[in-house]
């Protein structure tokens, strides 16, 4: 490990790790430089078990020893010891794990290379702004059997540190790719034989049972964005609207919750979830 303990918070070898939480500025600084950041140890480890190479990390003294293993994989990588007082002052919030890496973006898939055989199930998150609900989103896509996840040009960015801490590293297991062109692309996806499934109320809708009876083959599941869901265009261009029944007098879930209700209700029944 190359150990290096820095006590100024103006140093710019911390740059990576400046005012994580101001969305814009992070934005511009980790599309620069290809970077993501990853919060905690146990997203650390998962990001470098998915095969991601870090630029350095960012560590409180009491991780050394648990996240010895990650670090020795690449002992050229510098490991910045700071405190936790110093890195709040860089970060520019309470960093309760103490413990935070840098990683190295890799290339975008192009969506003709990942829909391959055994893609079956597919979740398109269009225009959703909050990362908490991205990040809950790839969650329930990875834990209910969801083969690709596909963001539209406006959705928030599922490598943002809150999506990637709210999914508990889950958005590294899933492949997943931004579509260039929407909804065109949706025509790619029902020439590749899905059936495009649009969740939203509608009067024309079908209820998500009748869908899961359906048992469709291949099958996208189409999310909007809080609060006003999908545009007309989308909805024109699916082939189904869908509505999860509600009672108690509520009109719908939170998007990230009606995803989870929806991945569960279609899985393939050989999925292995149960």
């Amino acid at each position: 490990m190359t150990l290096v303990p820095i006590e100024d918070a103006a140093d710019d070898r911390l740059a990576d790790y400046v005012k994580l939480r101001e969305v814009n500025l992070r934005r511009l600084l980790e599309e620069e430089h290809g970077l993501f950041i990853a919060e905690g140890d146990k997203v650390i480890r998962r990001a470098a078990d998915a095969g991601y190479e870090p630029r350095s990390f960012l560590l409180a003294p009491r991780w050394l020893d648990s996240l010895q293993d990650v670090l020795q994989q690449w002992p050229d990588k510098p490991v910045y010891v700071v405190s936790e007082e110093l890195a709040e002052q860089v970060t520019g919030f309470h960093v309760h794990r103490g413990a935070l890496a840098s990683y190295k973006r890799q290339a975008t898939v192009p969506l003709d290379d990942l829909l391959q055989d055994g893609v079956r199930r597919i979740a398109i998150f269009d225009d959703i702004v909050d990362h908490t609900n991205v990040g809950a989103g790839f969650r329930a896509a990875a834990a209910l059997g969801v083969d690709l996840v596909l963001v539209t040009p406006t959705c928030a960015d599922p490598f943002y540190r809150r999506s990637i801490k709210v999914s508990m590293g889950t958005v590294f297991q899933v492949p997943w790719t931004r579509l260039q062109s929407w909804p065109g692309d949706l025509r790619r996806l029902q020439d590749h034989g899905y059936v495009a499934a649009a969740m939203a109320l509608a009067d024309d809708s079908i209820t998500l049972d009748e869908l899961a009876d359906r048992r469709d083959e291949k099958l996208a599941l189409i999310f909007g964005t809080e609060g006003h869901g999908l545009t007309p265009q989308v909805l024109r261009q699916a082939d189904l609207t869908v509505r999860i029944p509600m009672a108690g007098g509520v009109d719908s879930l939170n998007v990230a919750s009606s995803a989870a209700v929806a991945f569960y209700a279609t899985r393939p029944r050989e999925s292995g979830v149960r």
